[in-house]
């Protein structure tokens, strides 16, 4: 029984059809590439989700690739356990939805190195289809307001928020107020605002400095706005 199970551990592989992978990696790049769209249009973090999306791709298809060569070997499996066990992470996952779309992405992969394709399709199309009308029944969903806005300042006698919103709504559709901390040495006001390009939120910064030099503007960018 042992030797029999050495002979199993030792040529126990099977040879991968090149068709077959070709599609497989086909496959996978595009449902990144749909799973890349839902989550800059659908999700919540405030990293440049553009960004962030790319690496759907890789990881799907590197997810992919590996399975496909260690289901057709037990040795190569027990291998890889031991390969990934000295592997160290040190990537810095914000948010956990990030980590989500990550889980996700890697599960594409995973489908199609088992040539689950069908039962990974359907499976990423209910799934894709839960986050889209939950994303768009959600009250907190902001969708169109692709930039969060911080303004500080130290010269609260001179800044008032009023002033802020007054030059925001000049260059800005949408101008959402959504902190503030205001005290006698210290002004900062939080904003969810929406511009056609960055060339409207960079004039909305100038008047700010133009008035007020002491002004401190911070832009979190979600969506990739250039």
């Amino acid at each position: 029984m042992t030797q029999t199970l050495n002979e199993y551990l030792a040529v126990s592989t099977a040879n991968i059809p090149i068709i077959g992978l070709i599609i497989n990696i086909i496959l996978s790049s595009t449902l990144a590439f749909f799973l890349g769209w839902v989550y800059v249009k659908y999700g919540n973090p405030l990293s440049n989700r553009k960004r962030f999306a790319n690496n759907f791709y890789i990881l799907s298809m590197t997810t992919m690739f590996i399975i496909t060569i260690v289901k057709s070997s037990l040795a190569l499996s027990l291998g890889l356990v031991g390969a990934l066990s000295i592997i160290r992470f040190r990537a810095a996952i914000k948010e956990p939805e990030e980590l989500v779309y990550l889980f996700l992405s890697m599960a594409i992969g995973l489908g199609f190195g088992a040539n689950q394709t069908e039962v990974t399709i359907i499976a990423f199309a209910i799934i894709c289809g839960i986050i889209m009308v939950v994303s768009k029944s959600s009250s907190n969903n902001y969708e169109n307001q692709n930039l969060h806005l911080t303004i500080s300042s130290s010269n609260t006698q001179k800044l008032g928020i009023n002033d802020i919103i007054d030059i925001l709504k000049k260059e800005c559709s949408v101008v959402d107020l959504t902190r503030l901390y205001e005290t006698d040495q210290v002004l900062e006001a939080t904003f969810n605002v929406e511009a056609q390009d960055f060339s409207k939120l960079n004039k909305s910064k100038e008047s700010m400095l133009d008035l007020y030099n002491n002004v401190k503007i911070t832009f979190i960018d979600n969506k990739g706005l250039m």
